[in-house]
């Protein structure tokens, strides 16, 4: 690590602030609370009057799924979510959106801590009522000045749910911390958020975790000869940094590591391809959420002990059309020595994936996964409702990846990967082309990304999902925080 991370970044904090979940053992009646359930009858009564049940069955009667009811001291939020939803994974999704349009109301009653009660008897309802409200609970309030006003009031949720454990709770709390964090690092502003801060950001993860950081400095980075990135970097003064994130716990189940790869360009002009700035360059602080990703879900797999071996991988830099900035018609020699003919310096995140790919195969890894706001295509595709997947690796892996995706709705959308998609990148004059045409552009990105790995890859196109332009429920607006919770949920399978 270099002498600057050494010294630097005890003193680099991003404005945090999270929720506190715990599993409750019992309520009072002088608490704000929810009660999950499937049938009025199952409510306590020394909670209610008489009229006020009668009032919650009319209104479930009316399809109502959430009715609140005004104590005076407190605020009683009853919710019945009936079973019209066809797969599971929905109607958890469903119990998610319900905590966050709770919350609203337990904030603006000025609500500090609020109790989840379930009386429906299936596992994970509780919790992904709770998830919803913590998760919509964020707020990225570091650079406003009536910050304390402006700042939720809900602090605690408690969860009284006999099939809800402590460890669940935990478990719980370390993804909304990750998410948060991931957050936080999709929202600051380049002018703050550096890759030296970013990967002083990942170090901070590092330490309150306890997984291993280093960071590559430019000259550890010029001495290994990362072509892409030292080539995406030739327009900025800021230098680029390439951090190694690991955490291999005593007693990992994997022989092999799982590797996690992340964009991380902290700001995007397109270089001399200059984006228009509309709807386009502006939101360019959101193109290092990959990295994030990455970043925040080791921070939850080392805080939650999985015992597994992780890697993670950030290559990042700025990209900028300053006076020796890389040019349409430069040939570019990369980490493996491949060369690539570059036709568009707006698709700079292939070029430094592409290098921290080839720096993977040392790991001999059992599976890579990288994730990138990588393509307009991609968003043109599925908007902001999921993530565009390819890559190449067995029909198990993929099931598993789909399911956690599904699991925590972060949905998968396969695209096709044939081998004549790999034509459309072949160069005249280098082995490669860094664009394919206008054609599939996100299929040929990926077929960009898997000239340089020779093991178990998949790729994940997060362009439509890093950066929201408008609220989605808890996911909120802005910085989502998208991959952290599917990766983690992916990873806690695999170690079980």
């Amino acid at each position: 690590m270099s002498e600057y991370f050494q010294k630097q970044t005890s003193k680099i904090q991003l404005y945090r602030m999270s929720v506190y979940i715990k599993k409750a053992t019992s309520y009072s009646r002088l608490e704000h609370i929810v009660f999950l359930t499937d049938n009025a009858k199952n409510l306590p009564a020394s909670h209610f009057g008489k009229k006020e049940i009668d009032y919650v069955k009319a209104e479930f009667k009316n399809k109502s799924k959430i009715v609140f009811i005004n104590q005076y001291n407190r605020t009683v939020c009853v919710v019945n979510i009936s079973g019209d939803k066809k797969e599971a994974h929905d109607v958890v999704e469903a119990y998610r959106k319900a905590g966050n349009d709770a919350l609203g109301r337990f904030n603006k009653t000025k609500a500090k801590q609020v109790v989840v009660v379930s009386f429906i008897g299936k596992p994970g309802l509780s919790i992904a009522f709770a998830e919803g409200m913590a998760l919509g609970n964020y707020q990225f309030l570091k650079y406003r000045k009536d910050a304390a006003k402006e700042r939720n009031s809900v602090r605690t949720i408690l969860i009284q749910d006999e099939s809800v454990s402590r460890r669940d709770a935990e478990l719980l709390q370390i993804s909304t911390n990750a998410v948060y964090n991931a957050r936080n690092l999709v929202n600051e502003p380049q002018s703050y958020l550096t890759s030296e801060v970013l990967a002083g950001e990942f170090v901070r993860l590092g330490k309150e975790a306890g997984f291993s950081v280093t960071v590559f400095d430019k000259e550890k980075i010029t001495e290994l000869r990362m072509g892409g990135l030292l080539a995406v970097n030739k327009g900025s003064i800021q230098p680029p940094t390439f951090t190694i994130m690991e955490w291999k716990s005593a007693n990992a189940k994997n022989k092999k590591p799982v590797v996690l790869v992340g964009k991380g360009v902290v700001y995007d002009t397109g270089g001399l391809s200059l984006k228009p700035t509309l709807n386009s360059m502006d939101y360019m602080k959101s193109d290092m959420a990959g990295s994030a990703a990455v970043g925040c879900a080791m921070y939850a797999v080392a805080k939650a002990k999985l015992p597994l071996h992780v890697i993670a991988l950030v290559p990042s830099t700025d990209n900028r059309p300053d006076g020796d900035a890389y040019a349409p018609g430069d040939v570019i020699t990369m980490y493996d020595k491949t060369t690539v003919e570059v036709l568009n310096t707006d698709a700079e995140g292939r070029m430094i994936l592409a290098d921290a790919l080839s720096w993977a195969k040392q790991y001999q890894p059992q599976l890579v996964m990288d994730f990138a706001t990588l393509t307009g295509a991609a968003s043109a595709a599925v908007g902001p409702y999921g993530m565009v997947c390819m890559g190449k690796v067995d029909k198990g892996t993929v099931d598993a990846l789909k399911q956690s995706g599904d699991a925590v709705y972060e949905r998968l959308a396969e695209f096709p990967f044939w081998d004549e998609y790999s034509e459309l990148i072949k160069s005249d004059i280098a082995e490669l082309k860094n664009v394919g045409g206008s054609s599939a552009g996100a299929i040929t990105a990926g077929k960009f990304l898997q000239h340089f790995t020779d093991y178990p890859w998949y790729h994940f196109d997060i362009a439509g999902v890093g950066f929201l332009h408008k609220p989605d429920s808890y996911r909120g607006k802005n910085g989502s925080g998208y991959g952290v919770r599917f990766i983690f949920d992916y990873l806690k399978k695999l170690s079980q």
